[in-house]
């Protein structure tokens, strides 16, 4: 009789502590725990008015369902380890790890149902989404965390970069810009908000974004490269020949600032510097027949024909499409266009990793600033004229092929 008071005094006291706790924290996953220990409550006070006599097994599980078990978690939280969380995370872990992920799903939902304000659930919950490639949802998600957690700043940028691949770029450069005001040395939110705005055409802008980046990150090779884009396209050639030879100097094994190096030192008739530069750019891949295309301008201009047909040659051996087209528009080849081997077929080389679109755009406006200051020294009728007898050449030679 004394057992049954003892037993029945602390398993109700324990049962209206996690009946408190649960209205306290507003925390529905103490409904599981309090059912337990009902249970074993009910267990308990049916087989003493039944007067049934209980074995040592059955004694056991009433305890551990309507005390131990309690105390075991109670305990824990005293400690800060909410063990029924810990609980609930484990069976989340073990679904992902067995590739069941609309369970998981289904028991985060219900985690996110009990406590909407639960960050771990969203969190998880986001990054299933995204993996699924349901990105709208992750979103959802991200955005919860975000509120939950002001500054979760990683979930600021998921959320900005899925709004990029959404092609909802103005809300991307809000975002983005919202996670710089909070985070300034953000690295990766500074490239993506920098690159927008010059695939918007902000230049300005995009520089300020660059030159606040570097504030914190001196010596990064892009940060300093795509300023010097920044600065190309705002026409200050000064300052974008400082970023490249910065960039350059921070990682030589970047070839893409060398070319840009070049073309900066032909628009000042630096040929030497633009030779050196070119002949380092050819390593890139990417670059290749170009820094040909260029060598052999810079020959031409030197007077070195056998050396200039030659570059031309190799330049249309790695992408005769592209360098047909060059040289057909290009007033400098009309002496030595009969000795460039220019196929029938014309290909367009595989590129394994091409340049971006804010790159290629600093290149063209480079090569083409370039051309222009270039060919101000030509009488502008002679240039017309020899252009227009270059493009008939070109096009008779194609006939006879």
């Amino acid at each position: 009789m004394l057992e049954q008071l003892i037993f029945t005094t602390a398993a109700v006291a324990l049962f209206g502590v996690g009946f408190f706790k649960m209205m306290k924290n507003d925390d529905s996953s103490y409904i599981k725990l309090l059912v337990i220990e009902a249970l074993g409550i009910a267990i308990n006070f049916i087989c003493f008015i039944s007067n049934i006599k209980i074995n040592l097994l059955i004694k056991v599980l009433i305890y551990t369902m309507s005390i131990f078990l309690p105390i075991i978690i109670y305990f824990f939280q005293s400690k800060n380890i909410d063990i029924i969380k810990k609980i609930e995370q484990i069976k989340i872990k073990m679904y992902l790890v067995s590739g069941n992920d609309k369970k998981a799903k289904e028991e985060l939902n219900s985690i996110i149902k009990r406590n909407p304000n639960n960050y771990d659930a969203h969190k998880t919950l986001a990054k299933i989404y995204e993996n699924e490639g349901g990105i709208r949802r992750a979103i959802d998600e991200y955005v919860a965390c975000i509120e939950i957690n002001k500054k979760d700043y990683d979930s600021y940028y998921k959320v900005a970069s899925f709004l990029k691949d959404l092609d909802k770029k103005d809300e991307a450069i809000q975002m983005f810009g919202s996670l710089l005001a909070k985070r300034p040395n953000y690295y990766n939110a500074s490239i993506e908000l920098g690159n927008l705005l010059l695939e918007k055409e902000m230049f300005k802008e995009a520089a300020m974004v660059f030159q606040d980046a570097i504030k914190f990150n001196t010596l990064n090779y892009e940060l300093n490269y795509y300023l010097g884009i920044s600065y190309t396209m705002l026409n200050d050639f000064q300052n974008a020949k400082m970023c490249y030879e910065k960039a350059a100097q921070i990682n030589a094994f970047e070839y893409r600032s060398k070319y840009n190096l070049a073309e900066i030192a032909m628009l000042y008739k630096d040929i030497n510097s633009a030779e050196k530069y070119f002949s380092e750019a050819m390593q890139d891949e990417d670059l290749e027949a170009d820094s040909y295309y260029e060598l052999s301008k810079i020959k031409l201009i030197q007077g070195q024909k056998d050396l200039a047909i030659r570059y031309a040659n190799m330049a249309i051996d790695i992408d005769s499409m592209k360098i047909a087209s060059k040289i057909k528009n290009e007033p400098l080849f009309i002496p030595i266009l009969v000795k460039i081997s220019i196929p029938f077929n014309l290909e367009k080389r595989e590129e394994k990793e091409p340049l971006s679109e804010n790159e290629i755009r600093a290149k063209v406006h480079l090569e083409e600033t370039s051309t222009i200051t270039r060919n101000m020294g030509y009488n502008k009728e002679e240039f017309l004229k020899r252009k227009e007898g270059l493009n008939r050449d070109f096009d008779e030679r194609e006939k006879d092929v």
